[in-house]
């Protein structure tokens, strides 16, 4: 058994995420977390939402709340929509809590200590409209790099450049729009992550495993340009983790909180020890998973993200580890992910164009977004959500492949047979060549399971419940039955064991279904299979099932096209 610790990137508190969001982060971790346990392996699942910062405060304007109150509310939200989808973290928590504050103060005066934080004076951009000093994040204009017109002042999406607000090009504020900006002084703290860098690429070039689209980044930020730089870690706001506290090894940081991208890592640390707090655990509960020195030795720990995020969780926040000089664990395997798209364009939560998580709720249960989701995830190269290719994978794969078989098979043994696996008959040369097919199928998705290859996964799962679809359509039961009645008792013994095994390895992507058919086949054994041949015996003659309700609806094209009108734009 292997210990595996599993974080996905915090969602933003400002809001309810799209599907992009979704499929970026949460839900492949989730996967890779469930897969993990059935496996019996020791999972710590954290996630939580991104509390700090301009957006909160913005929101919660916007909303007419205090911030601390918009923040409580949204998170009740998301962690819903988060249960919804049945994401199966072992903590979901805040960035806002007292363990977070605790921790990022600590990591800020620890790397003060060791040389790694400067007090730097700066001009920055204050916007007389707005009457408040603009964050980077709220300074748009052109990229100087690629052109692109709606860069921030921290990154490009377009390119994913590293910027600061004074290279934009005709620099406007985002939350006002207007250009009456003036550069005024102010000091910050900075993260010395060049002195760094050295430490931080030896470290990356260790990680040979890593996924191309995870290096490519960290590397481009390494050296693209003048390199790696170092970076500001405060910002002019009230909500957030106060960079002047007692103990600080600097003066004069009233008024400023730590930058929301320093704190929010700090929080998968922090939300593991909420983890130990909810349930009465001491220190040692969650130290065990974060401290080499304590136990952590021998965790794996897996990331989870979009492409954006990247450059943060391989360069800032090692950089924060490192800087430390204490035996933190360091993240073994960054799984990241390009964008998915939305239906010949983008996903837009300003305009309210695609589909996001409570309206996909609305439209179906969880295990059909998920399938679609996960079985296209973006992986190698962008993706495309698109109404037609939803429709034919749900009507293909989950309906006519996996519940179409679940039906045939139940129906025709409580038919012929009544609701209990049936004695009598063996095996034959056919059914050994189904377990042999399975038997290299079913180690070769576990392959691409543990190599975290969730679209190889799953085009091997919907392979499997095809080979049983077409063992039974050529066995056929229902003619062989009418002369040789043992022999088609033990092609549906055989089948029904079937359901079981794949309600055992379709879990991960879809818990729901998963649950219907193991209570459908009243069986609680969720044992990872071994040799299939014991896999497909488990259920014995006598034991009672019932016929389940249909698993998977088909999608109707005047549904498609109703959903098609109806997410095109102009939410709320």
């Amino acid at each position: 058994m292997a210990r595996i610790l599993i974080t996905s990137a915090i969602p933003y508190i400002n809001g309810i995420k799209h599907l992009g969001n979704l499929v970026g982060s949460q839900l492949p971790a989730d996967l890779y977390a469930r897969y993990c346990r059935a496996r019996g392996h020791e999972v710590m699942f954290i996630c939580a939402t991104d509390e700090h910062g301009t957006p909160a405060e913005l929101a919660a304007a916007r909303a007419g709340k205090p911030v601390a109150e918009y923040c409580a509310e949204m998170h009740e939200v998301q962690a819903e929509l988060a249960r919804g989808f049945r994401l199966s973290f072992d903590h979901f928590g805040r960035s806002s809590s007292a363990r977070n504050h605790a921790l990022t103060q600590h990591f800020a005066r620890r790397l003060a200590e060791n040389g790694f934080i400067e007090v730097v004076t700066e001009r920055q951009f204050f916007s007389i409209a707005d009457d408040r000093f603009l964050p980077d994040r709220y300074i748009e204009g052109t990229c100087p790099n690629c052109g692109y017109d709606k860069a921030r002042g921290d990154q490009c999406e377009n390119c994913t450049k590293q910027l600061d607000p004074t290279d934009l090009v005709n620099p406007r504020s985002a939350i006002s729009g207007s250009t009456e900006l003036e550069l005024r002084e102010t000091r910050h703290l900075y993260l010395r992550q060049r002195a760094l860098k050295d430490e931080i690429e030896a470290w990356i070039d260790s990680k040979t495993d890593w996924p191309i689209l995870t290096t490519s980044i960290a590397k481009k930020w390494l050296h693209d340009g003048e390199g790696l730089q170092d970076r500001g870690i405060t910002r002019d706001l009230s909500w957030g983790v106060p960079a002047q506290f007692p103990g600080a090894p600097w003066e004069g940081m009233e008024g400023k909180v730590f930058y929301v991208w320093f704190d929010a890592p700090v929080e998968y640390i922090a939300g593991t020890a909420e983890w130990a707090d909810a349930r009465g655990l001491d220190e040692s509960a969650w130290r065990r998973w974060w401290r080499l020195d304590e136990g952590a030795g021998d965790v794996r720990y897996v990331q989870f993200m979009g492409k954006d995020n990247v450059p943060f969780h391989t360069l800032s926040f090692p950089a924060t580890i490192m800087g430390s000089r204490e035996p933190w664990k360091l993240v073994d395997y960054i799984k990241s992910f390009n964008y998915l798209n939305y239906d010949g364009g983008q996903f837009s939560t300003s305009q309210g164009r695609g589909v996001f998580m409570d309206q996909a709720l609305q439209v179906l249960p969880a295990d059909y977004w998920r399938w679609w989701l996960l079985s296209h995830a973006p992986e190698s190269a962008d993706s495309e959500f698109t109404w037609e290719n939803f429709q034919v994978s749900v009507n293909k794969d989950l309906a006519d492949v996996l519940g179409n078989f679940v039906s045939r098979i139940t129906k025709f043994c409580r038919s012929k047979f009544g609701e209990a696996l049936p004695e009598g008959g063996e095996i034959g040369a056919a059914e050994r060549a189904l377990i042999e097919d399975l038997e290299r199928r079913v180690r070769a998705y576990e392959a691409h399971m543990e190599a975290i290859e969730i679209r190889k996964a799953a085009t091997e799962l919907r392979a499997i419940w095809a080979a049983g679809n077409e063992y039974l359509q050529s066995a056929a039961p229902w003619s062989v039955f009418k002369t040789d009645p043992e022999r088609a008792a033990a092609i549906v013994r055989l089948g029904l064991n079937l359901v079981r095994l794949y309600a055992v390895l379709s879990e991960p992507f879809i818990p729901d279904a998963s649950a219907a058919m193991m209570q459908a086949m009243r069986s609680e054994d969720r044992t990872w299979p071994g040799a299939i041949a014991e896999a497909l015996d488990a259920l014995p003659a006598g034991h009672g099932f019932a016929t389940p309700e249909v698993l998977f609806a088909k999608i109707a094209d005047d549904e498609r096209e109703e959903w098609q009108r109806r997410f095109a734009g102009g939410r709320g």
